[in-house]
Formats: structure tokens, sequence, C-alpha cells
């Protein structure tokens, strides 16, 4: 797995120099490793899909890939249809992934930064 990193408040110009920083330190038909990256326009916009309870919970399916919606509900002692709502909300934002019926986290590490 890769590390993932997580951008607060970033704009399209800023995605644009990222790309562009990108594209620059590539020499030609030489590949540059990409980043997985997420970004969130604010702090509410991450706060709202990784709450304490989602953080949780992709800790766990870290430490126990393959797991079943159900079989994570009861690890968690947690309500089905709220786990299984978490769960979609993470797999929307491209933090879990469902894999054969099984769900896996899509990191190692998650670094996080806040641009002001």
């Amino acid at each position: 797995m890769a590390d993932l990193k997580i951008i607060v408040g970033s704009t399209v110009e800023d995605d644009a120099a990222d790309f562009l920083d990108t594209w620059k330190r590539s020499a030609p038909n030489e590949y540059v490793a990409a980043q997985r990256l997420l970004t969130f326009q604010s702090w509410e916009g991450l706060s709202s899909v990784l709450t304490g309870e989602r953080f949780r919970l992709l800790r766990y399916v870290h430490d126990h890939p393959e797991l079943t919606i159900n079989a994570l509900a009861k690890a968690l002692e947690r309500h089905y249809s709220r786990v299984h709502a978490d769960v979609t909300a993470l797999e929307g934002a491209g933090l879990l992934q469902r894999i054969d019926g099984g769900l896996r986290a899509i990191a190692d590490r998650i670094t996080v930064e806040i641009r002001l």
C-alpha cells in the first residue's frame, strides 16, 4: 500500500501548480510516481467525511482487512446501518475499497496538510 496525502484548503490554482511541478520534474520517457492525494476545500469538508467513528473504523479495517460490513459492525459493536453508511462515505472519499466482498484501507499512512 501507499501513503496518502490529504490537503485541506486547496484551490484550483494550487492543484494546477502541483500538477505543473510534477510535470516539470519528469524527464521525457521517465516514470514519475504519482502520490495518492485527496483535497478538501475546507476543514468542515474533511471533518464531515472523516469523523471520529469513521477514523476508528478506518484504523480497524487497516488492521483487519477483508472484513464484511456485518463482521465489522459486530467487531466495533455498532449498528449495521451506521457502519454501512460510514463505509459508503469513506469509500466515496477514496479512503476504503471494497474488494471481493471485503473491505480494505487504501493506505498505511495518511498525512494531512492544511493550507491557510
